[in-house]
C-alpha cells in the first residue's frame, strides 16, 4: 500500500512539474508573440506612402536632425531659384519674389528694393530679358545654430542678341521656424548677402 502511495505521489509531482513547464513555455511564447507584434506595428507605422501620378511611393519617417543638411540645401536652392528666375512679365516676377520672401527675412527684401530702385526689373521687362539660375553647390555648417551657409551658383541672362553667364556667390544663416505651406522646410534665411556677382562669359546669339 505504501509503495502504491509513493507511486501516486511521484506521478503527482511529475504531472505538476510538467504542467508548470508547459505553463512557463506558453507564457514565454505569448510574451515573444506580443513583443514581435509591437515590433511589427512600430515598423509599419514608421513608413508612409505617397501617391504620385497614380503610383504609391514608400517614404520613411525620420528625425529632423538626420535630414537637416538635405533640407537646408534644398531650401537655399529653392530660395535662389525664386529670387533669380526672371522673365519679362511683371506678374511672374512678383509671384516668384513673393515666394522667395516667405523663405528669407528682411535682408532679401532689402536686396529686392535695391534692384527695383536701380531699374533692374524694369530693364528686364522692357528689354525682353530672361534670367535663370543653376545652383552649383551649397555649403551648410550644421554644427552651430543658426546654420551658416554659402551658395555657389551660375546665372544665365538671356538677351535678344547675347547670353551672359555670371558667377554668383551668396552667404547667410538659416534659422529653424515652423513649417507651413509657403515654407515646407521650416527654415528662414537671415542676413543674406551677395559676396560675388560678376560676368564670366558673353556669348552672341
Amino acid at each position: 500500500m505504501f509503495t502504491k502511495m509513493k507511486n501516486i505521489d511521484s506521478a503527482f509531482r511529475y504531472m505538476r512539474n510538467f504542467t508548470l513547464l508547459v505553463i512557463i513555455a506558453c507564457a514565454c511564447i505569448c510574451c515573444y508573440s506580443v513583443y514581435k507584434s509591437f515590433q511589427l506595428v512600430s515598423h509599419i507605422q514608421s513608413k508612409i506612402y505617397i501617391l504620385s501620378n497614380g503610383k504609391a511611393l514608400e517614404a520613411s519617417i525620420g528625425e529632423r536632425k538626420d535630414n537637416v543638411p538635405v533640407e537646408a540645401k534644398d531650401h537655399i536652392k529653392i530660395f535662389h531659384y525664386y529670387f533669380f528666375t526672371l522673365d519679362p512679365d511683371e506678374k511672374l516676377i512678383q509671384s516668384n519674389i513673393t515666394k522667395a520672401f516667405y523663405l528669407a527675412d528682411i535682408s532679401a527684401k532689402r536686396q529686392y528694393d535695391n534692384l527695383k530702385e536701380s531699374g533692374y526689373y524694369t530693364n528686364i521687362i522692357s528689354g525682353n530679358i530672361s534670367q535663370t539660375i543653376n545652383v552649383d553647390s551649397v555649403m551648410v555648417d550644421v554644427n552651430q545654430s543658426p546654420y551658416y551657409f554659402r551658395c555657389y551658383a551660375t546665372e544665365y541672362i538671356i538677351r535678344t542678341t547675347s547670353t551672359v553667364t555670371r558667377s554668383l556667390v551668396t552667404e547667410g544663416w538659416l534659422r529653424n521656424i515652423s513649417r507651413s505651406d509657403n515654407n515646407p522646410h521650416g527654415f528662414l534665411i537671415e542676413r543674406w548677402a551677395t559676396i560675388l556677382n560678376k560676368d564670366i562669359k558673353v556669348q552672341n546669339r
